[in-house]
């Protein structure tokens, strides 16, 4: 495992561990053993699906042209920047994740409902396609990959505990402390991030 693959594992983590539809859903679910196992993995492949458009389609674009890059780059600094500081901003306001704001019933519907917390969500595509795509593109041909694999691994790994560890996590989310503590992280991950863009 190489520095591109840490980085695209913390990226991806600080992206999706933050309070949402998508996590309340997935948590609920696994407080009630509902659905558990398709439920992470739809999203866990649908994360890997739109991290690899990202990787894929950020990187062709960028390649060979400068000023884009440049633009791409400190744009994405700015993004991260302001990620950053909305997440800080939560760590000093505090939240909660209420798990029993969505029903899921037959699978079919718990699927259809994920679909849409998941691909119905303009943020999913800004983080993703977007921002990941972005800071991967900085990473070179073979590095942006290895940073979208521990991207997608950090999906894979949160919803894998969010899902099959809910009944241990709910009452630790549900304290405002869990979450601050959370932001406070994805805070930090964030500028570090921000930071490293804007170094080149």
């Amino acid at each position: 495992m190489n520095a591109d693959f840490w980085a695209g594992l913390a990226t991806g983590l600080a992206l999706i561990v933050a309070i949402g539809s998508q996590n309340a859903f997935v948590l609920r679910c696994g407080i009630r053993r509902e659905h558990v196992l398709p439920i992470v993995l739809f999203c866990a492949a649908s994360d890997a699906l739109l991290i690899a458009a990202g990787v894929g389609g950020a990187g062709a674009l960028l390649r060979g042209n400068a000023l884009l890059l440049d633009i791409t780059r400190y744009g994405g600094a700015l993004f991260l920047a302001s990620y950053g500081m909305l997440a800080a901003r939560r760590a000093w306001v505090g939240g909660h994740l209420q798990a029993g704001n969505h029903s899921t019933g037959s699978l079919r519907t718990a699927l259809a409902a994920c679909f849409a917390f998941t691909f119905l969500n303009p943020h999913v595509y800004l983080d993703t396609v977007v921002l990941l795509g972005t800071v991967a593109s900085q990473r070179g041909e073979t590095g942006r990959w290895v940073f979208g694999a521990g991207a997608m691994c950090g999906s894979l790994l949160w919803f894998s505990a969010l899902g099959f560890g809910a009944r241990l996590l709910a009452p630790w989310f549900e304290k405002p402390l869990a979450w601050r503590i959370l932001d406070c992280l994805i805070a930090l991950v964030m500028l570090a991030l921000a930071a490293s863009l804007l170094r080149g």
